[in-house]
């Protein structure tokens, strides 16, 4: 708490203090406040290195610290977050903003001169899905991540949100799967939302098959749905981590042929973004599945796939 708050904690017993605290670091998602921390611990030690005080940090030293990431061959997205980590530990700490004139002088040429592109992983379209299906396994393991892969995708899910899903958390409907998403990066205070899975054209690709056979599998167990399995085929009762989701993804990947460190767990909701965008599908329709809350993103997937399609370059007789 900050030291203006001090008289008022005094009034209160610690447990309780130590409660609202938690609720506090609940407000901000687990990624974010794991990368804040990492990008503050940097700073320190950038800092000390430097001989100079990191909190509160003068704003010629947070500018000299932006030189330093972006000569280092730090993008310019990455640097965009640390300083937002540096400016947010000042406000916790009970500081005023320390990012001034020269702090933006140096960002805006750091913008001009590194751009702001961010290079993405490649989306996993459905063609390329059914390839990696292909290379699936007829064992647990290979039925337990064909269910990744095909709710992943057709739920349009992130890695996170993937992984967090309990057994109860799915019903089946004459229409498909109801899934409930309890969290996520759109919903930060925890409201919920459902997400239509529809029944594909054909069993071997089909989200609502492959989840009733994982769950076959799973032989009445409750909790979490997507679990560990170990190298005697024995099912952990732990939650897999997000890192597995993209590490299956990677996996399948490779089993095709293609490089696996040019795509991750983002690229199954990546992907159809971007196979809904090449077959005409609305924004309003896409968003309706992907629930983003702005465009932009779904735009740059769209964009992406038109990049070819009615392109007169190609009717100029070349």
């Amino acid at each position: 708490m900050k030291e203006d708050q001090l008289s008022v904690s005094d009034k209160f017993p610690a447990e309780l203090i130590s409660i609202a605290e938690n609720y506090i670091e609940q407000a901000r998602a687990e990624n974010t406040v794991m990368a804040n921390k990492s990008d503050w611990s940097m700073f320190e030690k950038w800092c000390d290195e430097s001989n100079l005080v990191p909190l509160p940090a003068t704003d010629q030293c947070i500018a000299i610290y932006l030189a330093y990431l972006a000569s280092s061959g730090n993008k310019a997205s990455t640097i965009r977050r640390k300083l937002s980590s540096i400016k947010g530990a000042h406000l916790a700490a009970g500081f005023s903003d320390p990012t001034g004139v020269n702090v933006k002088h140096v960002w805006a040429g750091i913008r001009r001169q590194h751009g702001t592109k961010e290079n993405g992983k490649k989306p996993v379209e459905i063609e390329l899905l059914k390839q990696m299906l292909r290379e699936i396994p007829d064992n647990l393991g290979g039925v337990r991540d064909k269910a990744i892969l095909l709710i992943g995708f057709a739920g349009a899910l992130r890695r996170s949100e993937i992984v967090a899903l309990d057994v109860g958390d799915i019903t089946l409907d004459p229409n498909g799967l109801i899934v409930q998403i309890h969290h996520s990066k759109t919903d930060p205070e925890s409201k919920g939302e459902l997400v239509g899975i529809p029944y594909g054209k054909n069993k071997d690709t089909c989200p609502v098959q492959a989840y009733l056979q994982w769950l076959k599998v799973l032989n009445g167990r409750e909790g979490a749905l997507f679990r560990p399995i170990d190298r005697h085929g024995n099912i952990k009762p732990s939650r897999l981590s997000d890192k597995a989701v993209s590490l299956i993804v990677k996996k399948y990947i490779e089993a095709i042929g293609l490089e696996s460190n040019e795509y991750s767990g983002h690229s199954l909701r990546a992907g159809f973004a971007t196979t809904a965008a090449s077959l005409g599908k609305s924004e309003r329709l896409i968003m309706k599945q992907t629930r983003h809350l702005s465009e932009k993103m779904v735009r740059r997937y769209i964009r992406m796939n038109s990049i070819f399609r009615d392109n007169t370059a190609g009717e100029i007789g070349l």
